[in-house]
């Protein structure tokens, strides 16, 4: 999908975009071992529409889980299996298989009436989450960093969407340099289809009807699984032509995942999608440099003084005390993307 379309949403607090079960089960088949015994928490999510609710109701068994709470945001049906309409917002409680046909009836899921909307910060649902093991949901996008810092704050395990841009969040980012959340085994192609009733400008090779299309979106998770221990293989040898030395840091530019020398044991860029071949036994992060604080906070132009920062400016306009910068060959001024400061573990 075009940037400038999930913009839009995210302006107009669009966040209602519905996953397939088909890459949720994609994802959760990496992780079973860790829900037995557990409640598992959908805090975003319609039942009547939410694949997560599906996911985990028919594979409750197989899972070993203890109990599903799904909380709904204001729905219009009171009663999940017909059509009584109501204004009230619910959340449901399945416990399991009643009566041996290994199938969620409508008898075996409780709906129960929450007093309030349904918002995840509510004091209501605040204890549902204080009930939970695991939460897993896709929440909104405009609200992403208010509700990590809620999982954080009650020590939740989580898998949750999100977008790879919030990498570069400042509440966000010391979490993943802290080994406090990794991104999970991900998306094919790092796009998902979602389904949704807003407009899909996606190409006609990637237009599904009824879905709209999100490039840079990816799973954020505290849950270890072991694709995330193998090593990323490393060919390349370092030489100071290929690899430039930022004039605002010691670091060297690596401008793709796979030009990481093999022989270089010092500070280096990478693009925010290295985060996919991220091994917290092979790699160790540094910071950041994005532009902003974080990257002023890790020393981006710490060797710098004011007049020379000031010089850069006025060699490029986009310069910024937080922004890795380097010479080409030519001698030019090249200002990088957000890069990820990595060094090798010994």
């Amino acid at each position: 999908m075009a940037k400038r379309t999930i913009d839009k949403a995210k302006a107009a607090k669009k966040d209602e975009f519905y996953t397939q079960l088909e890459d949720i089960n994609n994802e959760l088949h990496h992780y079973h071992d860790h829900f037995r015994g557990k409640t598992v928490l959908c805090n975003c999510d319609d039942p009547r529409i939410s694949n997560f609710f599906t996911y985990f109701a028919y594979n409750f068994e197989f899972l070993g889980l203890k109990k599903l709470i799904t909380t709904c945001y204001k729905n219009q049906n009171m009663d999940l299996f017909s059509q009584n309409q109501s204004e009230q917002a619910v959340y449901l409680v399945y416990e399991g298989d009643k009566n041996g046909n290994r199938i969620p009836d409508a008898e075996e899921i409780g709906v129960k009436p929450l007093k309030g909307d349904g918002d995840f910060r509510s004091k209501e649902c605040i204890e549902l989450l204080k009930e939970a093991d695991i939460v897993v949901t896709n929440p909104p996008f405009s609200l992403f960093r208010e509700y990590v810092a809620q999982l954080i704050e009650y020590d939740k395990k989580f898998l949750i969407i999100g977008h790879q841009n919030a990498l570069s969040y400042k509440e966000i980012f010391p979490l993943i340099r802290d080994n406090k959340m990794w991104l999970g085994f991900g998306f094919k192609g790092n796009a998902g289809h979602f389904i949704s009733s807003y407009e899909d400008v996606a190409t006609a090779g990637t237009h599904r009807k009824g879905m709209i299309r999100v490039s840079g979106v990816t799973w954020f998770t505290n849950l270890d699984y072991k694709e995330r221990h193998e090593n990323l293989i490393l060919y390349k040898s370092y030489t100071p032509d290929e690899y430039p030395q930022y004039i605002n840091y010691d670091a060297i530019e690596v401008s793709k995942t796979e030009l990481i020398p093999c022989d270089y044991d010092g500070v280096m860029g990478v693009p925010i999608t290295f985060m996919d071949k991220y091994n917290p036994d092979q790699f160790e992060i540094i910071g950041i440099g994005n532009g902003g604080e974080l990257g002023v906070e890790c020393g981006v132009s710490a060797n710098l003084t004011a007049e020379q920062c000031a010089a850069l400016f006025r060699e490029d306009k986009s310069f910024r005390k937080g922004k890795l910068c380097y010479r080409n060959d030519k001698g030019k001024l090249i200002g990088c993307y957000a890069r990820i400061l990595i060094r090798k573990r010994a």
